[in-house]
């Protein structure tokens, strides 16, 4: 299975918001971040579900993520 780089962020009213740098177009929304990972599952798999339909694979993923810290 193919993992892609997922970006949360938070709003300044608590909500979430979610997107993937690979991918232009899937994002989610939700009121908690648990709430958006799940929307983030299920846009993912709309999306690949259509492009596998219209005989397109998904890109390869090509971002990720670390920390670094401020001495």
């Amino acid at each position: 299975m193919t993992e892609y780089l997922v970006i949360h962020e938070t709003a300044e009213d608590g909500a979430w918001g979610a997107w993937l740098p690979d991918i232009d177009g899937v994002v989610a929304l939700g009121k908690t971040r648990d709430e958006v990972e799940s929307r983030m599952r299920e846009a993912l798999a709309a999306y690949a579900e259509y492009e596998r339909e219209e005989g397109r694979e998904l890109p390869a993923p090509r971002n990720y993520a670390g920390y670094a810290s401020a001495a």
